[in-house]
């Protein structure tokens, strides 16, 4: 990245704007608003960086992708029970995450999620986000800024135990794409992670 390379913070500006009006606008429309914002992001970020648009889903990456999903859910485990326990409005901040499902039926949140909105964060948090800042920064230094821009697009929604959990995330995918995670493993992780915590086996009670 150029140092007087303007897109990222563009991108950024874009994508906080994006947030804020997905989770503040009507409830009942939420699903709209992610898909869109997910659709909205993942296009920018193959407009804006060619690599990503040759970015395929390779066998070997269906086996990485779920290793890491594996990995972060044992995290989100354990910081559900922190969470619920230390935190003050843990257990309600948690739940009223949850009770999105009840917006849409489960298999047309498999698939908004499976096909738009978790590719599309991958291709614009850590495919354009992250490796822009990892370019400029070092990989280590890249990735923890690279996250916490993730999680700051978080704060909008209100719900500070949503925000760590982004940050969390964040963090998790940003150090094994400065690792080298290639996208395509990055994309599975993100895809099952979300159907797996979010539709089949949440951390907390199901509501």
């Amino acid at each position: 990245m150029r140092k007087g390379d303007g897109l990222l913070p563009a991108a950024l500006g874009a994508a906080y704007a994006a947030f804020a009006l997905t989770f503040r606008g009507p409830r009942e429309r939420f699903w709209h608003r992610m898909t869109a914002t997910g659709a909205g992001l993942g296009a920018l970020a193959l407009v804006a960086d060619p690599e990503l648009r040759r970015v395929r889903i390779r066998p070997r990456d269906v086996g990485l992708g779920a290793a890491a999903a594996a990995g972060l859910y044992a995290i989100f485990r354990v910081g559900d029970r922190a969470a619920r326990r230390f935190m003050p409005t843990g257990d309600e901040d948690i739940d009223e995450v949850y009770r999105l499902r009840a917006l849409r039926s489960a298999p047309e949140l498999a698939a908004r999620l499976a096909v738009v909105i978790a590719p599309a964060e991958e291709l614009f948090w850590r495919g354009l986000v992250c490796r822009r800042l990892v370019a400029r920064l070092g990989p280590w230094r890249g990735a923890a800024v690279a996250a916490a821009a993730y999680g700051g697009a978080h704060v909008a929604t209100g719900n500070l135990t949503l925000t760590g959990a982004a940050a969390t995330a964040g963090a998790y995918w940003s150090a094994l794409a400065a690792a080298g995670l290639p996208m395509g493993a990055l994309i599975v992780s993100h895809v099952l992670w979300d159907i797996w915590i979010f539709l089949l086996q949440p951390t907390g009670p199901r509501s």
